[in-house]
């Protein structure tokens, strides 16, 4: 019979755990679109530091040289994005853990599972206000013209 009530109490731990392991998912997801946004930041970032070496045109070059400022910008803010989605996605496992934890030992952490829960989605709307910074400074760079033409580039 006791172990029919530590079955049991297993299966309503991880009943609980399972709203938890959805957010993580999510966070996951999240993880993916901002990892692939910097290697599209960095490779963009690369493009225009190859081409800036063979810009004769003062012009053309501030206009190169302010595009990679803001790319850096954005290489900034996705990486602390990341970083708060990650910390998030830890907080997120803690919380599991302490689940596990706190029903096999019979320890009381509510206030833990609380604090950690609370925690994890503070981090991610940082995380997802950064992603949205981010954004904002891509749109911004879709301005016409700011694509040096191919034309104008010249050796050095």
């Amino acid at each position: 019979m006791q172990t029919t009530i530590a079955i049991t109490d297993l299966s309503h731990i991880i009943d609980l755990a399972v709203a938890p392991v959805f957010l993580l998912a999510g966070i996951a997801g999240f993880l993916n679109v901002m990892s692939g946004r910097l290697g599209r930041i960095v490779d963009r970032a690369r493009i225009i530091e190859r081409r800036t070496l063979s810009i004769t045109d003062e012009q053309l070059l501030v206009k190169a040289n302010d595009e990679l400022k803001t790319l850096w910008r954005r290489v900034r803010l996705i990486n602390w994005s990341i970083g708060l989605c990650s910390s998030a996605g830890l907080m997120v496992c803690a919380l599991i853990v302490s689940l596990f934890v706190g029903g096999y030992w019979s320890f009381y952490i509510d206030g833990l599972v609380v604090f950690l829960f609370v925690l994890s989605l503070l981090l991610l709307i940082a995380s997802l206000m950064l992603l949205l910074k981010e954004v904002q400074l891509a749109t911004q760079l879709l301005t016409f013209g700011r694509e040096i033409p191919s034309g104008v580039e010249k050796s050095r």
